[in-house]
């Protein structure tokens, strides 16, 4: 913010949607406009709202911060043209960006967000900077009361409520606050919130439900005794679970546990997503289920173009993003953490179990996910390296080389590793899984040496 993230630009990236919105269709257009809690939010929306009025497009305001995925419900409901959403989703505070929905409701995909920056450029190149002088008047929404109607057809809060779950919640003063701690207590649920009051500095940190970052979630749940404890980041739109020990459990699992779980209480076998970089578990179990797998590129968007398709039960991604069957094409954390809470209460089982009889049936897997900085040489010799096919790999035979996204090296043992590199920063994300915890050590080291070797 102030730098890259201005007034002016804010301008331009709205003039370019609005007028993307126009040219998808001219009369009647109508767009939502909201925002996570972040510095200037209110006034980020005004703007928005006046700009896409001056277009003859009606701007649907949402007042308070809400979170994502109401937001993307909400252009399904109310079958608008879109949303723009302020919002830097897990980002620290010193940040913000623009994210746009198209009217499915999903992530705008490249081929919209290259439309939308050719018409910035081309309002840019305009010599008169005025747009049109039409000024469509602004209308209300609140999103939140069609949002939690939403969530109990998904969610089954009477068993929860039945096994006398204690559940803590942790919005990290975000948009999600006023959500998942308000469907468990209208359905009978004892909940209690840490961080419910707006910071626009989210606690001096990144507003990421991390394990570190959760100390105050675990010990509310130590003082309430909680069988469980959610939380959701700064848009609401990514997860974090712990389990009642204090264990934080790493998205791949949370996926996994619920893909499964699933399956098991729905029925439903149509398909599963997940990211190339995403746990190998997911394989296994769609093997074991026989359910068609399907393997996407890193982005929810991909997931979410499979969820609108209905070929999927389940998509997710390592970094904590997820939907469901019938749900919106959107990452939603605030569905999954109450569906933890659901498949706690009808199994009668502590997370940590539960993984273990996941590992019993198909296999035990451990994934990690690690950010390396490059110096310039260093990421012009490793960018070179992208390109070969190796073999073999540190004495392991490389037995497929996958390119959905990046490089991932699958190994004869099942062991795999994959190399990213960030497209706004010289870093190199590097994803791993082993069977085992001590030959994951040993697959790590290998996959930093290759780097820098």
């Amino acid at each position: 913010m102030a730098e890259e993230f201005t007034f002016a630009n804010v301008r331009r990236a709205v003039h370019g949607i609005a007028r993307y919105v126009v040219s998808q269709k001219r009369i009647g257009a109508r767009v939502i406009v909201g925002r996570d809690p972040r510095f200037l939010g209110e006034t980020f929306c005004g703007i928005a709202g006046d700009i896409l009025g001056s277009y003859g497009i009606a701007p649907l305001l949402i007042a308070d911060a809400a979170p994502t995925p109401a937001i993307s419900y909400a252009v399904i409901r109310e079958r608008t043209d879109g949303a723009i959403n302020f919002t830097a989703s897990h980002n620290p505070p010193e940040y913000n960006g623009i994210k746009f929905s198209t009217p499915d409701g999903a992530p705008a995909l490249p081929e919209v967000t290259k439309q939308i920056e050719a018409e910035v450029l081309a309002f840019d190149r305009e010599e008169s900077k005025a747009a049109p002088s039409v000024k469509t008047p602004a209308q209300n929404l609140d999103p939140r009361g069609t949002y939690l109607n939403r969530l109990k057809e998904a969610v089954d809060f009477n068993v929860i409520k039945k096994a006398g779950l204690r559940v803590v919640f942790d919005p990290f003063w975000g948009s999600g606050r006023g959500y998942a701690d308000l469907a468990l207590r209208e359905a009978g649920v004892e909940v209690s919130t840490v961080h419910d009051c707006r910071d626009v500095l989210f606690g001096g940190h990144a507003p990421e439900p991390d394990g570190p970052l959760l100390n105050d979630l675990r010990v509310r749940m130590r003082e309430t005794r909680a069988h469980i404890g959610i939380a959701t980041d700064g848009d609401a739109d990514r997860f974090g679970i712990v389990d009642e020990d204090g264990t934080f459990f790493q998205p791949n699992y949370i996926i996994a546990l619920l893909f499964d779980y699933l399956v098991e209480s729905r029925g439903w076998k149509n398909g599963v997503g997940k990211s190339v970089a995403t746990t190998n578990l997911i394989n296994a179990l769609a093997r074991h289920h026989q359910v068609e797998l399907h393997e996407t590129p890193v982005g929810f968007k991909y997931i979410g173009e499979l969820i609108k398709q209905d070929k999927i039960a389940i998509g997710g991604e390592e970094s904590a993003g997820l939907s469901i069957r019938y749900h919106v094409p959107e990452k939603d954390g605030i569905l999954a953490g109450l569906l933890c809470c659901e498949m706690v209460a009808r199994r009668g089982k502590p997370l940590g179990r539960q993984l273990q009889d996941l590992f019993a049936k198909v296999g035990s897997f451990y994934p990690q996910r690690e950010n390396f900085r490059l110096t310039p040489q260093v990421k012009e010799n490793f960018t070179r390296k992208l390109e070969q096919n190796p073999r073999e790999f540190f004495g392991r035979q490389v037995k497929e080389v996958v390119r959905t996204d990046g490089m991932k090296l699958i190994f004869a043992d099942g062991s795999w590793v994959c190399y990213r590199l960030s497209g706004t920063e010289p870093v190199v994300r590097v994803y791993s899984e082993a069977g085992s915890e001590d030959d994951l050590k040993k697959l790590s080291a290998a996959a930093k040496q290759w780097i820098f070797e």
